[in-house]
């Protein structure tokens, strides 16, 4: 995965998707972090740990796996506590 800054993932997430609101999503992605670290499992699998990018957008705790179906995350975002 591709470990970026919420500050980055929002940027992105919001060129690629201009209806999101970025305080929306900066909130959902700080609180998904928090269960990330907390050690919450993924909804549907039950595994850890969960993608923290997707199940932001999303609101849904998953894994990479269960959202997308593909098991190569080389080129996905990851957020992470950078500052």
């Amino acid at each position: 995965m591709i470990h970026i800054s919420i500050e980055d993932f929002v940027k992105h997430t919001i060129r690629t998707n201009p209806n999101t609101d970025t305080a929306l999503l900066t909130v959902a992605c700080q609180e998904i972090l928090k269960l990330k670290h907390a050690g919450t499992p993924c909804a549907v699998c039950g595994k850890e740990p969960i993608w923290a990018a997707g199940s932001a957008f999303t609101g849904t705790p998953m894994c990479f796996t269960c959202m997308t179906g593909e098991a190569d995350d080389s080129e996905d975002y990851e957020i992470e506590d950078i500052v």
